[in-house]
């Protein structure tokens, strides 16, 4: 008797350990490098500051060069609307590198971004730098991002 219920025990075991979800790692990494691509292209076009900030979880902090942090949906969108609303204004980054952790729930973007605006003459600049996006997977299955920080610099 003794014996059957060990016996039991282990077919048990293995039975929920073959029955815990497996994470496709290539199919996550697929999923967020699609979302930041989506992100970037929303970010282009600059028509829709609700739709680029919805790219953001609730509780996001965006670390600008230079600046203060901006933390929460509500301060990243006047933030965002901000430089769109400042003529000449525009963004675009692609990313190199998009990581995604072993557990599937997080993961991070890495590549190099461009913005442009004007200086204090008025005079259209465009700075080049690179940037780092933390991102965290969503109950619902989305990814968002909770970290955003870049830098201006030589691209060496």
């Amino acid at each position: 008797m003794r014996t059957k219920c060990v016996v039991s025990l282990i077919l048990l075991a293995a039975f929920m350990l073959g029955c815990s979800p497996r994470i496709d790692i290539d199919a996550e990494t697929a999923a967020l490098r699609q979302t930041h691509q989506e992100w970037a292209a929303t970010a282009i076009a600059g028509t829709d500051v609700d739709q680029i900030v919805q790219f953001w979880s609730d509780d996001a902090s965006v670390y600008p060069p230079g600046a203060p942090i901006v933390k929460g949906k509500a301060a990243i969108r006047e933030f965002v609307a901000g430089g769109f609303n400042t003529p000449g204004f525009s963004v675009s980054w692609e990313p190199d590198e998009v990581v995604v952790a072993e557990d599937g729930r997080s993961g991070y973007t890495t590549g190099l971004n461009q913005f442009t605006a004007p200086d204090a003459d008025g005079n259209l600049v465009t700075t080049v730098g690179r940037y780092v996006t933390i991102w965290r997977k969503e109950g619902d299955g989305s990814w968002k991002c909770v970290v955003d920080i870049w830098n201006t610099g030589p691209m060496t």
